[in-house]
């Protein structure tokens, strides 16, 4: 038998979504059987599946202790962290993720991603307990590819979490890239407006100048302004307005200027050649709205970015 006590952190979900996450190991059609059958009760009374849990309550919960998942701070002391901090507040922690770094676990399982560095970190630092927390752990707020560098944002607690989602659902946050480009695109300003659809067989997208008739197809927008021509491409800054995967990537490519280092969307076996592993892509700069709702009300008209002497070598040089 085990007790939960509901925090700030669980409170303000479904009772059989906090199951879920504080008892990974229990399956589903177990859980809703407990609840039936009132193994599961709160505040010892009779609990409905979709009851909403407040802070103070508490969740009685008679299964085989099998069910409760043990402990993994071993784990955290023995994981090091690849990334930079940037910007850290008592409610978000915003990191320059490295290239070759997964923000979360593929279907390979790998355990040393960034998520879990920052768990670790987070841990190091006593900001973190996995042993205190029932169904809560940071998370991430957005993503990039493993082969991108730049810019992530985790949240520190629940309702920093669900801020911070609404802020990037609402586009109250303008994200920023600088990349280096093969080619001089037509116009050294623009807006790129087209659609992609997911190939997740071979995990490419597919872009089209105008909507086709396939079902997932989606709107992408992207726009880009050329800083300058430089002995390894052209630097550009570019401006994400729909979040697609691959979005800058395909594009750029689509209108004849693809990534430097990249080999997803273009053949650039020269690039490969000169050491170049990846595409040449930062996510280096968040620009926040004036208006943010609480608990992050503090970032409106906030700018968080990587200097320009901290990103990687390519940008650095064209720079210099």
């Amino acid at each position: 038998m085990r007790v939960f006590e509901i925090t700030g952190n669980d409170s303000g979900q479904r009772l059989d979504k906090f199951i879920t996450k504080a008892m990974p190991l229990f399956p589903k059609s177990m859980m809703y059987k407990a609840i039936r059958t009132k193994k599961i009760k709160v505040n010892r009374k009779r609990a409905e599946i979709g009851q909403m849990l407040n802070e103070g309550d508490t969740v009685q919960v008679f299964v085989k202790e099998e069910f409760f998942e043990t402990a993994g701070s071993q784990f955290y002391k023995n994981l090091k962290s690849s990334f930079g901090v940037v910007y850290e507040d008592a409610n978000i922690l915003v990191v320059d993720k490295p290239v070759g770094l997964l923000c979360h676990s593929d279907q390979n399982e790998e355990k040393d991603t960034l998520i879990e560095q920052i768990k670790g970190y987070l841990w190091r630092k006593n900001e973190y307990d996995e042993t205190k927390e029932n169904s809560f752990a940071p998370a991430l707020c957005n993503r990039i590819d493993r082969n991108t560098a730049g810019l992530v944002i985790a949240a520190k607690n629940a309702a920093s979490l669900r801020a911070m989602n609404d802020i990037i659902k609402e586009r109250l946050v303008q994200k920023y890239y600088l990349c280096l480009l093969r080619n001089m695109p037509a116009k050294k300003e623009g807006t790129i407006e087209g659609y992609i659809v997911k190939d997740s067989a071979n995990n490419k997208v597919k872009v089209y100048a105008e909507k086709p008739n396939i079902k997932d197809a989606k709107k992408a927008v992207t726009k880009y302004r050329v800083i300058q021509k430089t002995q390894d491409g052209v630097l550009c800054e570019v401006e994400l307005l729909t979040g697609r995967t691959h979005q800058i990537r395909a594009q750029m490519a689509f209108i004849g200027c693809p990534l430097v280092g990249e080999g997803k969307y273009s053949i650039q076996q020269g690039d490969r050649i000169a050491g170049m592993k990846s595409q040449a892509l930062w996510a280096y700069k968040l620009v926040f709205g004036k208006d943010i709702p609480q608990p992050l009300e503090y970032l409106g008209s906030k700018t968080i970015k990587i200097d320009v002497g901290e990103i990687p070598f390519a940008v650095k040089k064209a720079h210099n």
